[in-house]
């Protein structure tokens, strides 16, 4: 039996969560699904331009992983853009950080957490927004 997957920590969720190809009715798409994670992973490495080992702290998981996880994004990422399918962003076994004093706070959903206190994983958490 595999071990359960650690929670991987991210700085929020995303605002948008799904982007499809203009003039194609969703009807004709296949769906790639991009967990929030791997979503995390990318913004780190792609937008934040951090270094493998730094992005992998900043998660709370190993650099290894933080590869792991960077691959298989970028190559599903590739494969809605290059086969022309809809990308969804959703689901993972993922924590919300912390906001830091450096970091902008996310936008706060209803029932969320006092500021500056951490959700629990969403593993076992559907009900969670």
């Amino acid at each position: 039996m595999p071990r359960p997957r650690q929670c991987r920590r991210v700085a929020g969720m995303p605002q948008v969560t799904y982007y499809k190809p203009r003039g194609i009715p969703m009807t004709e798409l296949q769906c790639v699904e991009l967990s929030v994670d791997e979503f995390e992973a990318i913004r780190l490495a792609d937008c934040e331009h951090l270094y493998q080992e730094q992005a992998a702290e900043r998660m709370n998981v190993s650099r290894q992983t933080f590869g792991r996880i960077l691959d298989a994004a970028r190559a599903k990422v590739a494969d809605a853009i290059v086969h022309g399918k809809a990308l969804s962003i959703q689901g993972g076994p993922v924590e919300i950080a912390a906001p830091t004093a450096t970091q902008d706070p996310p936008c706060r959903r209803e029932g969320s957490p006092e500021p500056g206190r951490r959700r629990c994983c969403r593993r076992n958490r559907p009900d969670l927004p």
